[in-house]
């Protein structure tokens, strides 16, 4: 066996290298949002153990939404990519190109052993630059079928050395066979066919059996002439070993997947639902449809599914002459291969095993799959199919007359090839190239349609999206996902009345339950969604709220463990001040899936309208160990430890807020409680920087700007705090805090008592019944010397406040002190150059903590028909519900509403907080009674 030389794999690198370097500039599109974008199992705060308890797409093996898709290895180097680039796409379709570079050369080394070596580099040649390869390749989630590739051909090339030069067996290279097919199949299901394809090597290859000699060993052994021959029983052994080992992986293989295949619907793949014969008639003109992708690759589509190819449903469709062509050609090359010894008829049969066996699991023969037609499962495939090809171009090529036409016709095909693959790496690009680049394929797709309006959606293009999502209900009237996008856009353009027809549209078509049998295997899970979609919709009319919650009750119904239904409802519970059904909702959830942090959140939230901030405390520590950097989860529990009143809490309030603004650099509000924290500490260097760069963030950032102003006053720099109230008066004119606090300053400090007076008036033109602004004011009237105008403002004062002592005493000063000027024959009359009065108390400083709002609902899967409706909520700690996406096809998008009010919790009083209330209290004594001595003073 010739090895393979460092010159051909540099050629082979580079010219894959060549034909995929623009796949780099591509980005995560299709099925590569809900394996990548929406996994939470690549997340380095998911426990690694996930990756082998999970789906291919983070997915809980046990829920029923689960595509059973086990390819934990998979995962893993999806994983690797997050932890070097995170999101960044290049470095997975950079991985991606690297590992078909591998599969070339590993696949050059298998050709050596069937080919020379000129027709093995053209087979290599022609699969590394095959078009058909595009979506294994530049398709981020194509890399199940790479690595799955990679350790089938290292485990067929193992196998090739298990028998010495004296024929006897060696067991190193069968062990390490089963070790790789192992691992070829925890990339993907058909790395375990290699074993076929190595039992069809042993017996037709290695012990260069023919079909008819076969046949008569095992019928003199049946008649007892003879026993078996030695080499037999060694190949019997170590067939026998790889069966039973095949054996046990499928044993623990249908253990992790419990028995359960996925539900797929008739959308998916039509014909595995449709009666004898179209079913077997449309599975087998599959097959020659799939041929014909690997002879001409020159319209290739990303989905085949739905209406992409009609159903065969008579024996007298035309079609039926390709399927009956397909099956003559393979049917004559498995009889020249079966029927004769020499060199070409075995590598003719381990191209065939190379064709079929792994087609096999995708074939729909023995069961149905998601899907009709898949260009990245014949990925390996396509390696026979290059053999094949590359034999013919040996038989041709020796054939002196015809050598030049036969290089000539490679050099066409491997040229052609190459710029098709080239450019159709661009139809990658993004999910709107993809699926535009797929409807001029086809039209008959519905999907197609949907995922185009999916693609404009995600650029807010909802005008546009209707129309592609409007021609889906067209192309398929009875598809529910089309109508609940139609139903999702209407929304999004405020049209809620069509909106709502559409969603009922969806769900006549939804199946009626028939009376003993199991509601969910007749229905995608996200289709459910239909019901959420509805129910969130009608509930933003106060007067619906209970058809709403009827609707999520009957979605409940259907699947008991429908998570995303409890969780919406869990929302309108609350709307509903229902808060022990709605944490039943979040608990029954729980119990569902107690690996999602939002789920955690939302109950702690719940905990908090229940007026319990500890065990909300304790449910939000729960969703911050699931997701450490869950930025609501840290928002609002730093939140509740600040406002608990508690110092002890302060540090770790302090460290949550920090990594909040590292989550959300934009974001004011984390800057603004920065600072909050920071003054309960004292430390005002510290609350001044953060309240600025709150205020830089966001303009007139009320609560910011009263307290930056207040921080000022408390820290003897009274002046520093005018321009910051002017600013918080620009922006917020009845700001009546802020008025006082700039009047006190004025009078205190400034002298200037007309604008001290501007400001109380202001005060009492919006609110007449301020006590505090008319007393003040007063104390101006008196600093004029207008005593008979301070003696009515007081009077009026006091009939405001009854109980007030102080106005009481102060009115007494005020009318002995006009007694007194009138006894003595002074005018009782304004006078210039009174000494200036402070207020009568220093303003208390007042924590206005800024509003959050937060996405709520979420996604139940993320097909071109999902739309999982979103709830509103109307709490100052916004609550958010997310559920996980699964696998899927098409795009999708969620909805944010913010929400905002002011908080309605109760804060509790620390001692450090009853001291200053004591401290500010005694300080206005003291200035009472420096107005006492004023009042009574000459």
């Amino acid at each position: 066996m010739a090895v393979v030389s460092w010159k051909e794999i540099l050629l082979l690198t580079g010219l894959v290298v060549g034909c995929y370097w623009n796949s780099l500039s591509c980005g995560f599109v299709f099925d590569d949002v809900s394996a990548i974008l929406d996994n939470k199992d690549l997340r380095p705060s998911t426990p690694l153990r996930n990756l082998f308890l999970n789906d291919f797409w983070g997915t809980p093996m046990a829920e029923e939404r689960s595509h059973k898709s086990y390819r934990p290895l998979t995962v893993l180097t999806f994983r690797l990519n997050y932890l070097l680039s995170e999101l960044s796409a290049a470095s997975y379709h950079l991985l991606n190109v690297v590992l078909h570079a591998v599969v070339c050369v590993l696949f050059l080394r298998v050709c050596r052993l069937f080919l020379d070596r000129t027709s093995s580099l053209v087979a290599a040649l022609l699969f590394a630059v095959h078009p058909i390869h595009t979506e294994a390749v530049t398709g981020v989630v194509g890399r199940a079928e790479l690595l799955s590739s990679i350790f089938l051909l290292a485990a067929f090339l193992a196998y090739t050395k298990s028998t010495s030069a004296d024929h006897s067996i060696v067991w190193t290279p069968i062990a390490l066979t089963v070790i790789l097919v192992a691992a070829a199949t925890l990339c993907k299901e058909q790395g375990i066919t290699v074993v076929g394809i190595c039992c069809v090597h042993e017996v037709f290859v290695a012990q260069g059996f023919t079909l008819p000699m076969l046949l008569e060993t095992l019928r003199q052994v049946v008649l007892g002439k003879d026993g078996f021959p030695y080499a037999v029983l060694q190949t019997l052994l170590k067939l026998i070993v790889l069966v039973i080992s095949t054996l046990l992986l499928v044993i623990v293989r249908v253990q992790v997947i419990q028995s359960q295949l996925p539900v797929f619907t008739r959308f998916d793949n039509p014909a595995a639902v449709s009666p004898t014969p179209a079913r077997q008639l449309t599975f087998n003109y599959l097959l020659p449809v799939n041929a014909w992708l690997l002879l001409n690759p020159s319209e290739l589509c990303c989905d085949w599914t739905m209406g992409t190819i009609p159903l065969v449903e008579s024996l007298l469709d035309l079609r039926n002459l390709a399927t009956l062509a397909f099956y003559t050609f393979m049917g004559l090359l498995a009889y020249h291969s079966l029927r004769y010894r020499h060199s070409s008829a075995k590598t003719v049969i381990m191209a065939l095993s190379l064709i079929v066996l792994p087609f096999v699991p995708a074939s729909n023969l023995f069961f149905p799959v998601g899907f009709v037609v898949a260009e990245r499962v014949l990925y390996v495939p396509s390696m026979g199919f290059c053999v094949l090809v590359a034999h013919g171009f040996k038989i041709i090529s020796q054939k002196g007359n015809l050598k030049k036409i036969s290089w000539l016709i490679i050099g066409v095909l491997l040229t052609t090839h190459a710029l098709k693959t080239f450019n159709r790496n661009w139809d990658w690009e993004s999910e709107y190239t993809l699926f535009t680049s797929a409807l001029k394929v086809n039209k008959n797709n519905a999907k197609l349609w949907n995922n185009v309006g999916h693609a404009l959606e995600n650029q807010n293009n909802y005008a546009r999206a209707l129309r592609y999502f409007l021609q889906a209900t067209r192309v398929q009237p009875d598809d529910i996902g089309a109508h609940m996008n139609v139903g999702r856009t209407y929304k999004n353009l405020n049209r809620s009345k069509e909106a709502e027809e559409a969603y009922l549209v969806a769900k006549s078509l939804m199946p009626q339950v028939i009376p003993g049998k199991k509601y969910a295997t007749r229905v995608a899970p996200n289709h459910l969604n239909v019901y959420i979609n509805l129910a969130n919709l009608i509930r933003a009319n106060e007067s619906r709220l209970e058809e709403a919650d009827q609707l999520y009750r009957q979605a409940i119904s259907m699947r008991p463990d429908f998570k995303q239904a409890y969780i919406s409802r869990g929302e309108l519970l609350l709307k509903m001040n229902k808060l022990t059904d709605a944490r039943d909702a979040y608990l029954r959830a729980l119990e569902l899936d107690r690996t999602n942090a939002d789920l955690w959140y939302n109950l702690a939230i719940v905990n908090i309208e229940m007026k319990d901030p500890t065990e909300a405390l304790k449910n939000f520590n729960h969703a911050l160990e699931l997701n450490p950097r869950h930025k609501l989860a840290l928002f609002n529990s730093a939140l509740l430890m600040q406002e608990s009143g508690e110092p002890k809490f302060w540090p770790e309030a302090n460290r949550r807020f920090l990594i909040y603004v590292e989550e959300e650099p934009q974001d004011a509000n984390g800057y603004f409680n920065l600072g909050m924290l920071a003054m309960d500490a004292n430390e005002n260097a510290a609350a001044e920087r953060w309240m600025r760069k709150a205020i830089t963030l966001q303009a007139g950032f009320r609560s910011a700007l009263f307290n930056l102003a207040l921080l000022y006053s408390q820290s003897k720099r009274e002046i520093d705090a005018l321009p910051v109230l002017d600013e918080l008066l620009r922006h917020h004119p009845e700001h009546i805090k802020g008025l006082i606090l700039k009047g006190d300053i004025l009078m205190n400090h400034k002298k200037d008592t007309q604008g001290a007076k501007e400001c109380f008036e202001r005060i009492l033109r919006m609110d007449p019944t301020n006590v505090q602004g008319k007393h003040n004011l007063c104390v101006v009237y008196f600093e004029e010397r207008d005593l008979p105008r301070a003696e009515r403002c007081l009077e009026e004062t006091l009939a405001l406040a009854p109980n007030e002592e102080y106005v009481r005493r102060h009115l007494s000063i005020v009318r002995g002190k006009m007694a007194a000027m009138s006894a003595a024959g002074h005018p009782i009359t304004p006078t210039e150059g009174a000494s200036v009065l402070a207020e009568e108390e220093k303003p208390e400083r007042v924590e206005e903590v800024a509003e959050e709002g937060a996405v709520e609902g979420g996604e139940e899967g993320r097909g071109a028909d999902d739309d999982v409706g979103k709830g509103g909520g109307d709490e100052k700690n916004a609550r958010k519900s997310s559920a996980e996406s699964p696998g899927g096809v098409g795009v999708d998008q969620s909805e944010a509403l913010d929400s905002s009010q002011p908080d309605k919790r109760t804060k509790g009083k620390s001692t450090k907080e009853i001291n200053d209330i004591e401290e500010k209290r005694a300080a206005a004594l003291k200035r009472l009674e420096e107005i006492e001595r004023i009042l009574s003073g000459d």
